[in-house]
């Protein structure tokens, strides 16, 4: 038994090995092939991606929830400098979800193509298949609802089991504290969605299989319409960026993006602007020669909080999807995609492919199928790159803006 347990074990590890972008692209590849040579029989192929996304979605609410409180838990704010790093945090982000709908506005890449509804299993297959489409239906749609009246007694199974193992990490870890408690419901819930980012590569497989099996490529010139939009409106950012940097601080902007170019590089490379908080944070001192309170308040304390890129992601794919589907958002829609994208970006810094978590609630938001964004985790691999990218170059933004227009010594 030990053995079994030892072999599964070392599969798992040299599965996560494996990059994830790899595992995405060879997906990609795979469900090119199996689309092409099942044709409309790919459509059950759906299945899987549809499974992701109903976990996903039950995992938002409360892993933000947690995110947030965790993240205003732990911020060491004081004096003046804390209302006005809300202040830039909270402009930096509001601009970038505009500039999100302003280019997805402009662009509409959603309209290059049109698209029917969204790709599912054959009526006929799920009356074939029925335990499949009965364990489907007993996946949770949200952590709370298997206790609802109308729950079922295998949601509550569900939820038992996921957090039965996840907590087995942490169950020698002392409550002390609210924050202790905090800290163990939310890093449960984080190995519960590694678990399923371990499922994407197997659901882009199903999507991108069924997408061209149904509809051939044509889903596909939207969606280079779209990747080409997301990164013209985080280039925008990125000038925003420097344009505020020029302008409201001692810093100039190309000395900046010579000193921090390790820190955005680290970035890319690994997606995450937790990890790379580090590199920041020593670049912005030594590199850049900013004071130390600035660099930590921008590049440490403000990084918890600030997800430009990701907000504007979020904003473009909800604007993106409604194209995609002749959906017209109103502008009392897309202010309620602004907020949504704000609220939810906060804290996210520490959840993994947060973009995708947060996303299920910005759809919800603004009734979008969420089975769209199934489709778009064929290029997340990439944007979620570039996006984090501009998130480490928000927090260097930040930070020179904190040090303000006259240069001090760097050992204050």
């Amino acid at each position: 038994m030990q053995q079994d347990e030892t072999q599964q074990t070392g599969v798992l590890a040299r599965w996560r090995a494996i990059p994830l972008y790899l595992r995405i692209l060879t997906g990609v590849a795979l469900g090119l092939v199996a689309g092409v040579a099942l044709g409309s029989q790919a459509a059950a192929l759906a299945l899987p991606a549809k499974l992701v996304l109903r976990i996903l979605g039950a995992l938002a609410p409360p892993l933000i929830l947690l995110a947030i409180v965790q993240a205003l838990m732990r911020a060491h704010l004081g004096g003046g400098q804390a209302t006005r790093l809300a202040t830039l945090l909270l402009t930096n982000t509001l601009v970038a979800i505009l500039i999100g709908l302003f280019v997805a506005n402009i662009v509409q890449p959603g309209a290059w193509t049109t698209a029917g509804p969204p790709p599912a299993p054959a009526e006929k297959a799920h009356a074939a298949v029925d335990p499949v489409t009965q364990f489907f239906e007993a996946v949770p749609k949200s952590i709370a609802g298997p206790f609802s009246d109308d729950g079922t007694v295998m949601g509550v199974i569900f939820i038992a089991v996921a957090f039965g193992v996840a907590l087995r990490g942490v169950r020698h870890h002392e409550v002390c504290t609210v924050e202790d408690l905090v800290h163990v419901a939310l890093t449960s819930l984080i190995t519960i969605l590694h678990w399923i980012i371990d499922l994407v590569p197997l659901a882009v497989f199903g999507i991108v299989a069924s997408i061209v099996g149904v509809k051939g490529f044509h889903d596909f010139i939207a969606l280079g319409g779209f990747v080409l939009a997301v990164l013209l409106g985080l280039t925008l950012q990125a000038c925003y960026y420097l344009a505020r940097v020029r302008l409201q601080s001692w810093v100039r902007p190309l000395d900046l993006l010579k000193g921090v170019r390790d820190a955005l590089v680290m970035a890319f490379s690994t997606g995450s602007s937790t990890a790379t908080m580090p590199v920041t944070y020593e670049a912005l001192r030594k590199n850049v020669g900013l004071r130390e309170q600035s660099a930590s308040m921008g590049a440490l304390v403000g990084s918890n909080f600030n997800n430009d890129g990701t907000a504007l992601y979020e904003a473009m794919s909800a604007l993106f999807v409604a194209q995609l589907l002749g959906m017209h958002l109103t502008l009392g829609q897309q202010f309620t995609v602004i907020l949504t994208s704000v609220i939810a970006s906060v804290g996210a810094a520490g959840i993994p492919e947060a973009g995708l978590v947060t996303m299920t609630m910005v759809f919800k938001a603004v009734a979008l199928p969420t089975d769209y964004i199934a489709m778009l985790l064929t290029v997340d691999w990439l944007l979620d790159r570039c996006r984090t990218a501009i998130n480490v170059m928000g927090d260097v933004t930040v930070s020179c803006l904190l040090d303000g227009k006259t240069k001090g010594d760097p050992g204050d």
